[in-house]
C-alpha cells in the first residue's frame, strides 16, 4: 500500500535568533522591545512568544515572529493545511469541519481566503519566472450561471500552471492580448498547443516557435486516412498508405515529399459551391500537412520540446475534476484562483 507523506510549514513557539537589521531603514542597531504571547489557531500549540524590537537609527518598533507564525491568527501549518483539504475535494465546511476535528476553530470564508492567499503566492512566485517552452490549450468551466472560457498556459518543464486567462481560444487578437506580455515577461521562446488556427496565427504574430501536438495531428489524419479509402478510387490507395508512413516517420523533408504526392494527383473538376471529391479532399489534406510540416517536428531537433500536449491537458484535467465538485464559481477570482490550486501539485 502507498503512503504519501505531507510535509507542511514548521512552526515554533518562539524565534530563536534576534533580526540583524530593521525592517524599515536597514539599521543594525536594535534595542529588544518587549514581548508578547500571541494567541494562534494550530493543532499543537494555542500561543506563541512574540519579540517587539526598536530600531535606534530610525525609532520605529517591528515585531519578530517565530518561524511559521505571522500577522494572520492561523499559523502557516493551518493555511496550507486547509489549502490541500479543499484542494483534495472537501468544501469549505467540510474543511473547517476536518480542522474542528483537531481542535481549531475555522470558519468556512477563513478556509477560502487561506485558498485565495495560497493561489495568490503562486501566481506571484510565477510571475517572473523564466518559462522557455509554454504549452496553451483552452477548456470550458462552470461559472456564476454558465459555462465560460479559459486559456490555460502551462510550463512544459515543470508542468505547473502559469497563469490562466478569461479567453475564448477561438479568438486571436484576444489570444495575442492576453499573451504578448507573458512572452515578454518571461522569456518564452516555443508554444506547444493542438492544431487550431487561432495558435498558428499568433505563433506567427509573436515570431515563436510552434509544436502541434502530435497526438492531435494522428488522431485527425487517421481519421480522415480511414474514411477516404473506403472513397478514393482503389488506384489511389497508394497515396494513403504514403500519407501514413510520412507521418508515422516524421523525415525532415517531409514537407517536400508530401508536395511531391500533392503534383501527382489531378486537379479540382468541381465547382467552389459543390462538395469537394473524395480525391480533392485528399489532395487537401496533404497541402495543408506540407505547408504546416515544420510545426509538427520542433522536437526532433530540440528534446527540451515535447512532441505532446499532455502536460497542459493533465494540469486542465486537474482543473476540471475539482471544478465538477464546487458546483459553479461565483466570479472570476474565486475561479482563477480555485483553478491555480487544482491545477498545481503539493508544494
Amino acid at each position: 500500500m502507498s503512503i504519501v507523506v505531507l510535509q507542511l510549514p514548521k512552526v515554533k513557539r518562539q524565534t530563536e535568533t534576534r533580526p540583524k537589521k530593521c525592517k524599515y531603514c536597514k539599521g543594525e542597531i536594535l534595542q529588544r522591545w518587549g514581548e508578547v504571547k500571541k494567541p494562534v489557531q494550530d493543532t499543537k500549540m494555542r500561543n506563541v512568544r512574540v519579540y517587539r524590537y526598536k530600531c535606534c537609527s530610525c525609532k520605529r518598533t517591528f515585531r519578530q515572529y517565530p518561524e511559521g507564525v505571522d500577522r494572520a491568527d492561523q499559523t502557516q501549518r493551518i493555511r496550507k493545511l486547509a489549502m490541500v483539504c479543499w484542494k483534495l475535494g472537501l468544501s469549505y465546511r467540510g474543511v473547517a469541519l476536518v480542522m474542528s476535528a483537531f481542535g481549531v476553530s475555522l470558519s468556512r470564508m477563513s478556509a477560502w481566503r487561506d485558498v485565495q492567499e495560497e493561489a495568490q503566492r503562486q501566481k506571484k512566485g510565477k510571475r517572473w519566472k523564466p518559462v522557455r517552452i509554454l504549452g496553451l490549450d483552452g477548456a470550458y468551466v462552470r461559472g456564476w450561471g454558465k459555462k465560460r472560457p479559459v486559456l490555460v498556459a502551462v510550463d512544459l518543464g515543470e508542468g505547473e500552471p502559469v497563469t490562466i486567462g478569461y479567453i475564448n481560444e477561438h479568438d486571436p487578437r484576444a489570444v495575442k492580448r492576453w499573451l504578448e506580455p507573458l512572452v515578454k515577461r518571461l522569456g518564452v521562446s516555443v508554444i506547444v498547443t493542438d492544431d487550431l488556427f487561432t495558435y498558428r496565427q499568433v505563433a506567427d504574430d509573436l515570431n515563436l516557435a510552434h509544436q502541434v501536438c502530435q497526438f492531435h495531428v494522428r488522431r485527425w489524419v487517421g481519421r480522415e486516412l480511414n474514411r477516404l479509402k473506403e472513397e478514393i478510387p482503389k488506384a489511389w490507395l497508394w497515396v494513403l498508405e504514403k500519407i501514413q508512413a510520412i507521418i508515422d516517420d516524421l523525415p525532415d523533408d517531409g514537407d517536400k515529399q508530401l508536395f511531391e504526392l500533392w503534383k501527382q494527383l489531378p486537379g479540382r473538376t468541381t465547382q467552389p459551391d459543390e462538395e469537394r471529391a473524395p480525391l480533392e479532399q485528399m489532395r487537401d489534406m496533404i497541402i495543408r500537412l506540407s505547408e504546416r510540416w515544420e510545426r509538427y517536428i520542433q522536437f526532433v531537433d530540440d528534446p527540451g520540446i515535447p512532441w505532446t500536449n499532455n502536460g497542459t491537458e493533465q494540469v486542465i484535467g486537474r482543473m476540471k475534476m475539482r471544478a465538477r465538485t464546487v458546483r459553479g464559481y461565483k466570479n472570476w477570482q474565486g475561479m482563477q484562483s480555485g483553478l491555480m490550486i487544482s491545477g498545481s501539485s503539493i508544494s
